[in-house]
């Protein structure tokens, strides 16, 4: 086997993981960036909502125009449109420039994710194509996981605007390898005669729409908001359009009737509830450790390094235990739920006297659970794929509902939050309330009527107040982080019986596509 492609799909992977830090390392590192510069709380979220939405748009026409253009042009295109939306950003003169780069810095990173499937299904041999598919897990389990890590490098040990310029080494590193390892094909400009012009409109509005009002929901109080109720009325109408649009176009960007294979069909159903518990089961530990225990990201990346550290055994080893005939991938998916189960309802059992260190052995189990469900996903989708003209199709499908996965999850945050945390919060009040009425009518201690004031003539506030409230709040986070977990574990039952009802049994790569 010639290796010269070998270190072209390197260049993408590169690529890929560049786009993924662009996302991930951004929203930890979003507090400081917005101080850098001079950004508030309300604007600074539209940061976030415009790079997702952009993504979501990128990952279903990347797969389409990589056909049109090549795979090695479009994928220099994608990488030098990544490379210069980033760099551009710590030096921009306004919010309306970032907000243009940030949509830019999304799409270019919706446009690169697609590509490294399709790389890995193209150059490499059934033979070996068990550990392609592992380099592509990598983006979904070891970055998400290493982006905790960076953030420290960058804000608390080097400066901030290298969240942004770090991406001058790694794309440039990412082109030349491309460049000179990836095989030109002819371009197919000729498909541009039947472009599906409004399936794309369709998609731009209704993915816009919907993740935007995911991301912006909670904060202006969801259907109370006038633009909230047009963007959700515009994305009920853009989205059904869309779907009608795609299983009749000769030529769509998303091949629906693919998902008539169910392998396929839970790859998409799959990758998308495994992405929702896995980014959320990393993240809930993170903020658990700055709101409660007021840490910093570079004394809590040790939490998610964890993960990340894993990731280069366990999937290689996962790729080596599907590699047999006789292990059945769905049994190994089971397992590795179970284990993501498990370390989901021991961190349940958080309380305030809980730090890093407690969490360690419960994201271990994180750490050995993901890989045993995303390996045996990848090789039950990809083994759908029965051309490589196929190939492109089922990049599109899996990854858009990957990008979809990501706003859902912002959404699934917030609305814990909102709706735990305000349950709590009134139920500690009132409990706080009778006991102190309680302690009143026993003992005839009474307020102090006036209270004591300031010097400027203000009410004096006593200290203890101040304490009570810190705790009151403190509490209230810690009660609904753990329902979160609770809900992430529910949701992992969810994903366990999908998978004993969904899929069929597959075999090793190397043994399914024997005969073709």
């Amino acid at each position: 086997m010639d290796i010269k492609p070998l270190f072209g799909l390197g260049g993408v992977l590169i690529a890929a993981m560049t786009s993924e830090f662009n996302d991930q390392v951004t929203s930890i590192a979003l507090t400081d960036i917005r101080g850098a510069l001079g950004i508030s709380h309300d604007s600074g979220t539209w940061i976030e909502s415009l790079y997702v939405s952009a993504e979501i748009i990128g990952m279903a026409i990347s797969p389409w125009l990589l056909i049109t253009f090549t795979l090695r042009r479009w994928t220099l295109i994608a990488i030098a449109l990544c490379g210069a939306s980033s760099v551009l950003i710590p030096f921009s003169p306004n919010i309306e420039a970032i907000y243009v780069l940030r949509l830019l810095q999304g799409l270019a990173g919706g446009l690169i994710i697609p590509l490294l499937m399709t790389a890995a299904l193209r150059v490499l041999t059934p033979n070996v194509r068990l550990y392609g598919l592992a380099v592509y897990a990598l983006t979904a389990t070891f970055t998400p996981a290493l982006a905790t890590t960076v953030a420290a490098l960058w804000m608390d040990i080097v400066d901030w605007r290298f969240v942004f310029l770090q991406t001058i080494p790694l794309c440039s590193l990412a082109g030349v390898l491309v460049w000179r390892c990836l095989q030109q094909d002819q371009p197919r400009y000729e498909r541009f005669r039947m472009l599906d012009w409004r399936g794309a409109l369709l998609l731009v509005i209704g993915a816009g729409a919907l993740s935007t009002m995911l991301y912006q929901g909670d904060r202006l109080d969801w259907f109370n908001s006038r633009l909230i109720c047009v963007l959700a009325l515009v994305s009920a109408i853009a989205i059904p359009l869309l779907l009608v649009n795609e299983w009749l176009h000769p030529l769509p960007l998303l091949k629906l009737q693919m998902l008539g294979r169910r392998n396929l069909a839970y790859g998409a159903l799959g990758l998308f509830t495994f992405l929702v518990i896995s980014q959320s089961g990393s993240t809930l530990p993170l903020r658990y450790l700055q709101e409660v225990q007021g840490y910093r990201p570079l004394q809590s990346n040790l939490v998610t390094l964890e993960i990340a550290a894993s990731q280069l055994v366990m999937l290689p080893a996962m790729a080596l235990l599907l590699d047999c005939k006789r292990v059945d991938s769905r049994f190994v998916s089971l397992v590795g739920l179970a284990l993501i189960f498990a370390s989901c309802m021991g961190s349940a059992f958080l309380t305030v006297y809980w730090n890093r260190n407690q969490f360690y052995s419960w994201q271990l189990l994180q750490a050995i659970g993901q890989p045993m469900v995303i390996m045996p996903l990848l090789m039950m989708t990809t083994n759908t794929v029965a051309s490589p003209a196929e190939g492109p199709f089922a990049s599109a499908l899996v990854n858009t509902s990957r990008a979809i996965a990501e706003a859902t999850s912002a959404w699934f945050f917030a609305l814990i939050s909102r709706w735990r945390n305000a349950l709590h919060l009134d139920r500690i009040l009132d409990q706080a309330g009778q006991d102190r009425w309680r302690v009143i009518q026993s003992y005839g201690v009474l307020p102090q009527y006036p209270p004591p004031l300031t010097p400027d003539g203000q009410p004096r506030a006593p200290n203890s107040l101040n304490a009570f409230s810190h705790a009151v709040e403190q509490q209230a986070a810690i009660l609904a982080t753990s329902d979160a977990f609770l809900i992430l574990a529910a949701l992992t039952v969810f994903l366990m019986i999908v998978v004993a009802t969904l899929p069929v049994r597959t075999t090793p790569p190397r043994i399914h596509f024997a005969g073709r």
